[in-house]
């Protein structure tokens, strides 16, 4: 994730002390020193929507091989002796699961800050009071666009207002909660209606997502931007933050699964400030860029362990036979040995990258979908070949 209120304005929320902490760099098995990574965990792939990019391919019924509530609870024991700092559920829908509190409750007891990932239409009042009342810390609920555009999306007419309303549910019970879009060619033109919408709503926080081609999300490689557009969403997003500060609305905006974004935010305000341009330098320097298979995993509904949600190609073991810290500490996996120190197999533009130490080779399932090649360039880096040192 890049903080883009972070970068341009300093802000100080939860994330931040895992994104840019000093103690961050170097690590090849967690966020920071002494933690593990945060982890991504797809408990169900039975969802009540269909969307066209889901990356878990979700479909309407549960899949019998789903971990047990018995399980689920050894491998939440795991990480929390693991020093997991963060367990992001998420699905398919992970409300469709009956045992989800249960679950959810439990990961808080054991120490361990427990969010989640919905498409929000299954969040009542009563449901949203319940996420409030076992700590969940954050609620992160994706639309696509307004009304329609958004319902297309998933596959559901209405989808749009009973998300919305699962938003609306969760600010009036105190919980924690912000909105999710991932950009694509049919909806980036929906960008600025969705900073109205935040501001409309008193929304407190928004992420952009990159799209990722993974799962459906693979059918929708001839509808990604082109390198020009995803740099004027870009500028738009940074507009649109400063807008916000300086009239005075407190808004976390961050981007995520695109670390050009970081890059493009450093040279644009070196162009313009260049004190706050070191600053920022610093902070990526400190984030280290994409970190799948470092300081972010993701564990499936059987239980398999990714080296992220978007990469389920790749399986390094599975929790019922061993548990996560020994699976995510076994350097004799290549793909995730690689993935902890990249410099060696990154080829083309991200080899050559003067901004490798920042950005790390951006998304390797990228690569692999578009090139058949893990090691490949991340086609969705929109840096020129000036920006980058290679011309």
């Amino acid at each position: 994730m890049i903080s883009i209120s972070k970068l341009l304005l300093e802000t100080a929320n939860f994330g931040d002390q895992l994104r840019y902490s000093p103690s961050s760099r170097n690590q090849i098995h967690g966020v920071a020193a002494g933690q593990g990574p945060v982890v991504v965990w797809n408990i169900t792939r039975a969802c009540n929507l269909r969307c066209i990019h889901c990356y878990a391919s979700a479909v309407n019924q549960r899949h019998p091989g789903e971990l047990s509530t018995a399980e689920g609870k050894k491998f939440i024991d795991d990480l929390a002796a693991f020093k997991v700092p963060v367990l992001l559920f998420s699905g398919g829908e992970p409300l469709m699961r009956q045992d989800f509190f249960e679950l959810a409750e439990y990961a808080t007891s054991r120490g361990i800050r427990t969010t989640v990932s919905t498409n929000g239409t299954l969040i009542t009042h009563a449901v949203a009071r319940r996420l409030k009342e076992i700590g969940v810390g954050y609620v992160g609920i994706s639309l696509d666009g307004i009304r329609e555009i958004n319902d297309q999306f998933r596959g559901r007419p209405g989808a749009f207002q009973s998300a919305l309303e699962g938003i609306r549910n969760c600010l009036a019970v105190g919980q924690r909660v912000g909105l999710r879009f991932t950009i694509n060619r049919y909806n980036f033109n929906q960008v600025e209606a969705i900073f109205e919408l935040i501001e409309k709503e008193n929304i407190p926080r928004v992420c952009f997502y990159h799209l990722v081609y993974s799962g459906r999300g693979r059918e929708m490689l001839k509808d990604v931007l082109t390198h020009q557009e995803s740099r004027a969403v870009l500028d738009l997003i940074m507009e649109k933050t400063l807008y916000f500060h300086r009239r005075g609305l407190t808004k976390e905006i961050l981007t995520v699964d695109n670390h050009a974004d970081g890059v493009y935010v450093y040279l644009k305000l070196r162009e313009r400030d260049s004190q706050r341009a070191e600053r920022v330098y610093e902070l990526l320097l400190q984030n280290g860029g994409n970190r799948s298979g470092i300081a972010i995993a993701a564990v499936d509904w059987e239980g398999n362990v990714h080296p992220d949600q978007f990469t389920p190609q790749y399986t390094f073991g599975n929790v019922r036979e061993k548990s996560f810290g020994e699976i995510w500490t076994d350097l004799s996996q290549p793909i995730l040995a690689g993935l902890k120190n990249r410099r060696p197999f990154l080829k083309g533009r991200c080899a050559r990258c003067r901004w490798l130490e920042i950005c790390n080779g951006n998304f390797r399932s990228r690569a692999e979908a578009v090139y058949d090649d893990f090691w490949a360039p991340d086609p969705a880096c929109y840096l020129t070949d000036e920006e980058i040192g290679i011309a």
